[in-house]
């Protein structure tokens, strides 16, 4: 299934139940799970490792040198697991030898066209990055997050789980956790992303209580510190809202509010 017009190197480790098309390349290094695709014009270079059942759409370029001007060449790494859709001309960064080594993405995540996963960052299972979303290096995704269409994320930053952020927003701050971000003069979170949630089996209950810790940070007049320390004397409010203090108190960055 490697199309004659494909250029594998022979080191690459490709199961026979994977399809190559026309015009790819593969390089050394390069470890694919089983029944990968490669439609066609798609580039897998350096040390990357491919899980099962990834679909890479024309001119998608995986595990290019990273855009730093401090690489040297060190050996890094580019892992991506299983159940993936890579669409037209999505690029995704090896790692960095001072940034950890390694840039990772999970599974069953959407990288819609011209997408850009930068050096060293990590983007988690079932996220979506809408058409020319772009994350610098360094950036954390979570869990079931969407970046929309034209967004620029910053170094360093975090988006937290289930959060949404509209198109054309600019990320320079953490995004909570369960939030919604955009962009319409300032960056800002307009609240819960309720629907979201909602559609990913969150009863009532738990969107409730996340609600009620949005209003308190978000609505009540508090500065972040004071916000904290009335979610924790309120007492146990669950295991999301624990996360999304975890979240806060952990930013280096700051939060957007």
């Amino acid at each position: 299934m490697i199309h004659p017009s494909a250029v594998v190197d022979p080191s690459a480790k490709i199961p026979a139940s994977c399809s190559v098309g026309p015009f790819c390349f593969v390089g050394a290094d390069v470890e694919l799970g089983e029944n990968c695709e490669l439609m066609s014009h798609v580039v897998i270079h350096g040390r990357a490792k491919l899980g099962s059942h990834n679909r890479l759409f024309p001119f998608s370029a995986i595990g290019i040198e990273p855009q730093d001007i401090s690489y040297k060449g060190e050996k890094t790494a580019v892992e991506i697991g299983d159940h993936n859709v890579i669409r037209e001309s999505v690029t995704i960064n090896r790692g960095t030898a001072k940034g950890g080594g390694v840039t990772r993405v999970g599974s069953h995540t959407l990288l819609m066209a011209y997408s850009h996963i930068g050096h060293d960052s990590v983007v988690g299972d079932h996220v979506m990055l809408v058409n020319a979303a772009t994350l610098a290096g360094h950036v954390t995704v979570e869990d079931w997050a969407v970046v929309g269409a034209l967004c620029p994320v910053h170094q360093f930053v975090r988006i937290g789980t289930h959060a949404y952020i509209g198109g054309l927003t600019i990320v320079t701050k953490d995004v909570l956790p369960f939030a919604k971000c955009v962009t319409p003069r300032h960056t800002q979170t307009y609240g819960l992303n309720a629907v979201g949630l909602e559609r990913r089996g969150f009863s009532k209950e738990r969107i409730r209580l996340i609600h009620h810790a949005f209003r308190v940070l978000l609505n009540s007049k508090l500065n972040t510190t004071q916000a904290l320390e009335k979610l924790r004397a309120e007492g146990d409010q669950g295991q999301d809202v624990a996360m999304l203090l975890r979240f806060i108190e952990a930013s280096e960055r700051g939060i957007v509010k």
